[in-house]
């Protein structure tokens, strides 16, 4: 008998295909997210489950599923996981790294052009009929190419953002919580500093590292205080890590420049002063938002998911643990 799964939201034809050839399939093509009273009725007689990051499984949830084995998350962050409550219940829990790293690693570059050269608050001008003709001083933005740009968190997306700098010619600066290999420094020509130093000398700050409490509001007002007045702060990893309410103020006294920002606190909603603000560029969480990349890690988490339920080890597992309490 083939086990049961639950798909909380609408993936490609091509997972549910694969998915079926190895499961029972209950999926929400309607694509509507389930409230967690609804989720839990759903994954009661489930035994796994691919989720998003919209869906919290928690220990409250996996008290209400005694049959679940699996939870397989369309993402590289799994902080809507409770991996110790997955792991002392012998489910196994995996993510999709690697697969969305160039392109979240795009997009940041993106946010960061975008913020530089104010180009969705001047696109709002041209349709607004306010472009009249050149100007010598008209809508000035400032160079990338030949700036410091320095990244808090260089793991593998960190890393592909700092490639693309080469191309700008600019001085990479970085911080992470641990040293990365000097032959990774060389390659990238990055240097470590402190976080001090780095918010303290970079023209742009990226920030692409996991949401936790260590990180929850880990550029605050201090931090802000701590920027060139001229400088750019792009978060392009997870909402939380700034403090929107600071970052709000700031830019609307001109503490710092602009900023670019894919996620926020309490998204989708989002602080509403920022609505306010011409100088910050907003999008909603599209990081890894590209056709082919979506495909990759719909089709990842559907993998790890048959695997973690047919007797294999997942290859992205979290929680290697959950095996020894099975």
């Amino acid at each position: 008998m083939n086990p049961k799964i639950l798909v909380t939201r609408e993936v490609f034809d091509d997972t549910l295909a694969y998915l079926a050839q190895h499961c029972d399939v209950e999926s929400n093509q309607e694509d509507r997210a389930f409230e967690p009273e609804a989720l839990a009725r759903r994954l009661a007689d489930k035994n796994g489950v691919m989720c998003a990051l919209t869906d919290r499984v928690d220990a409250k949830l996996i008290e209400r599923c005694p049959k679940l084995k699996a939870v397989a998350n369309i993402a590289v962050g799994y902080n809507n996981i409770d991996l110790a409550a997955c792991t002392a219940r012998g489910i196994m829990a995996t993510n999709t790294p690697g697969v969305l790293d160039e392109s979240t690693a795009d997009l940041a570059w993106a946010l960061m052009l975008g913020a530089a050269r104010r180009l969705t608050e001047l696109e709002r001008r041209v349709r607004g009929g306010e472009w009249t003709g050149w100007r010598l001083k008209q809508w000035l933005g400032v160079d990338v190419h030949h700036a410091t740009l320095g990244i808090f968190g260089m793991g593998r997306i960190g890393q592909a953002i700092a490639r693309r700098a080469a191309g700008f010619e600019m001085k990479v600066l970085y911080h992470n919580r641990n040293r990365v290999d000097s032959e990774i420094e060389k390659k990238l020509l990055a240097s470590f500093v402190t976080k001090d130093e780095l918010l303290k000398q970079s023209d742009f700050v990226v920030l692409q590292l996991p949401y936790s409490p260590e990180t929850h509001h880990m550029i605050g007002a201090s931090e802000l205080k701590l920027m060139k007045p001229t400088a750019i702060l792009v978060n392009s990893t997870r909402g939380g890590v700034v403090d929107d309410a600071a970052l709000v103020a700031a830019l609307r006294n001109g503490t710092i420049r602009a900023a670019g920002l894919d996620v926020f606190e309490n998204e989708p909603r989002l602080n509403p002063g920022f609505l306010e603000l011409d100088n910050v560029v907003l999008m909603p969480h599209i990081g890894s938002s590209t056709e082919a990349t979506r495909r990759a890690m719909a089709m990842t988490a559907a993998t790890n998911l048959v695997a973690a339920l047919t007797g294999g080890t997942p290859s992205n597992l979290l929680n290697p643990g959950a095996r020894g309490h099975r």
